[in-house]
């Protein structure tokens, strides 16, 4: 999805800005990280998007998203004002194993991540949520549903996840600019909560 056409007056961060924030949006591979900021961003994300190719043939586990032809391989940046005076900064990773040594530098700096699932491959989550913990950064889940709160439900999700009890659980389809923007109005009250 692409964001909505912006006018020059709108390109850039208005002066009166004062406080910005840093949220990573991250996941396994394939699971709808640059839809969602697309969906968000305000102005035309930027995006590392390329194609696949045979060299990812035996690297990339296309099980589950077989149409797959594109991939992250460095980031994917949206903006979002909330505010006259706060802007959030979207940073995607990218989710497969050969590139989570850029997760050290996006991590730095970050106030909380949003962590997408897919709920047809839970099992694919646990190496991202374990790097989140690892840089102490405070996160959200958003299962990237197309059915909302479809074939599982929270405390599903919750025990398949092992999850903390103040960990937040909420249910998103990345396409749908609404959707998106309540799963990261989850993740930011809870940043609330943590830090006040």
């Amino acid at each position: 999805m692409d964001s909505k056409p912006v006018s020059p007056e709108t390109l850039y961060v208005s002066g009166a800005v004062t406080t910005t924030a840093k949220i990573l949006v991250v996941g396994h591979f394939a699971v709808g990280k640059t839809t969602f900021i697309g969906s968000l961003s305000e102005i035309t994300p930027l995006r590392t998007e390329e194609k696949m190719t045979q060299a990812s043939t035996h690297v990339d586990d296309l099980q589950g998203v077989p149409d797959k032809v594109t991939t992250t391989v460095a980031l994917d940046f949206g903006r979002l004002t909330l505010s006259d005076e706060l802007v959030l900064y979207l940073f995607g990773t990218p989710g497969q194993q050969r590139f989570m040594q850029l997760w050290e530098d996006m991590a730095r700096g970050a106030l909380g991540a949003l962590i997408l699932v897919d709920p047809a491959r839970l099992a694919d989550s646990f190496p991202v949520i374990d790097l989140v913990e690892k840089y102490g950064l405070e996160y959200a889940i958003a299962v990237n549903s197309f059915a909302p709160e479809g074939e599982f439900g929270e405390t599903e999700i919750r025990e398949a996840l092992d999850l903390l009890p103040h960990t937040p659980v909420s249910y998103c389809d990345a396409r749908r600019r609404e959707s998106s923007a309540k799963a990261l109005i989850t993740l930011v009250q809870h940043l609330l909560t943590r830090t006040a």
